[in-house]
């Protein structure tokens, strides 16, 4: 992580009020796919990793039992609260946490995991912690929309601070997803440097 994350979090605070009118199509296409391949059932506890403003979250929430959203920007997590209540959502709870600490009570196991454009402010030894406290919560499926390399960056179309950021290659993630006991089940490019990998666990290894 090239930032702390007292200073993301400050980063992330300055441009929440602003947070949902500032994407690309990328983003909101990886969006779209996280929700789609998460398929989230009436019984299944999803947790959103990196959640900003909710969006992810609130669109799982009907379809889900419950929903936790975590994010370590309390002005991300706040915006994340007023949709929900003007939504009059009531599965879902936001709160702090972060990749290492997801801060999720132990109830029971987290069915699904997601994530979308949150993962690349990581260092690719911190991904690898994060897919492996991922999967030691119990998860069959995660879901990461993010920036990804597919092939060698480009840096006439970032979709990332390198100041800030350190995206991975889609090799160094899928290899952090099946160490960690996961399978790829689908890849979607959505460009070059952006995509979308589902990995999935067989159900009596995630129970």
């Amino acid at each position: 992580m090239k930032k702390t994350i007292d200073e993301h979090a400050a980063r992330f605070d300055s441009h929440a009020a602003d947070y949902d009118d500032d994407h690309g199509p990328e983003y909101r296409a990886c969006a779209d796919l996280v929700i789609e391949h998460a398929t989230a059932g009436p019984e299944d506890v999803v947790l959103d990793l990196g959640t900003g403003t909710g969006e992810i979250a609130l669109a799982l929430a009907p379809h889900a039992k419950r929903v936790i959203g975590r994010d370590i920007s309390e002005g991300m997590l706040e915006q994340a609260r007023r949709k929900a209540s003007a939504e009059g959502i009531e599965n879902v709870e936001f709160g702090p946490g972060t990749f290492r600490e997801p801060n999720v009570s132990p109830e029971g196991p987290v069915d699904v995991a997601v994530s979308n454009f949150a993962m690349h402010h990581l260092a690719d030894d911190e991904k690898r912690t994060a897919i492996e406290t991922i999967a030691g919560l119990g998860s069959r499926r995660f879901v990461l929309g993010d920036v990804m390399f597919f092939g060698s960056p480009d840096p006439d179309e970032p979709f990332y601070s390198p100041e800030v950021d350190d995206p991975a290659t889609v090799g160094t993630l899928a290899d952090a997803l099946t160490s960690a006991g996961f399978s790829i089940t689908a890849v979607e490019r959505v460009h070059e440097q952006v995509g979308v990998l589902v990995a999935e666990r067989a159900t009596d290894e995630a129970a």
